[in-house]
C-alpha cells in the first residue's frame, strides 16, 4: 500500500497531465467553433450557453476575473457574432448577454464530436467504470471547492 504522501504526489502528477491536456483541447475546440475564437472566450461562451442570458457582473463573479477582462472577452465574442446583447428587463440601464443561436449550434456540433471521440478513446471502459470515475472526479472537485 503506497504511503499517503506518495499517493498525493501521484495525484498531483496526473492532475498536471490532465490540466495540460485540457488546455490543448480547449484551444482545439475554440478553433472548431470559430477559427478566431480565443480559448478563454470559448470557456465563457460555453458557460453562457448553460447560464445565459446574464449580466456581465455574473461572469465576473463566476470566473473570478476583473470587469475589464470580462468586457474584452465579451467584445471578442460579439465581434465574432457569437453573443447577443439585450436590455435587462429589470434595469433598463443594464444589458444581458447570451450565446447567439449560431454559437449554440456550433458548440453543440463540437460537443457531439467530442463525445464520439471520447467514446472511441474509452471504448474498453464499462459504463460502471465511467460512472465511478465521474463520481470520483465530482467528489474531488467538490472537495477542492470546484
Amino acid at each position: 500500500m503506497p504511503a499517503r504522501a506518495d499517493s498525493l504526489r501521484h495525484l498531483e502528477r496526473e492532475v498536471g497531465v490532465l490540466i495540460r491536456r485540457i488546455k490543448r483541447v480547449i484551444g482545439e475546440r475554440a478553433r472548431l467553433v470559430h477559427p478566431d475564437l480565443q480559448p478563454a472566450s470559448y470557456l465563457m461562451l460555453s458557460w453562457l450557453v448553460d447560464e445565459g442570458p446574464v449580466r456581465a457582473s455574473s461572469m465576473v463573479e463566476n470566473f473570478h476575473i476583473d470587469k475589464g477582462a470580462v468586457s474584452r472577452q465579451l467584445q471578442h465574442l460579439d465581434d465574432l457574432g457569437l453573443v447577443v446583447r439585450t436590455p435587462d428587463p429589470d434595469d433598463g440601464r443594464a444589458t444581458l448577454v447570451a450565446a447567439s443561436d449560431d454559437a449554440r449550434r456550433r458548440l453543440a456540433d463540437v460537443a457531439e464530436h467530442r463525445r464520439k471521440w471520447l467514446d472511441e478513446q474509452l471504448g474498453d471502459w464499462t459504463a460502471d467504470e465511467l460512472t465511478h470515475f465521474a463520481d470520483l472526479l465530482e467528489r474531488y472537485n467538490r472537495s477542492l471547492g470546484t
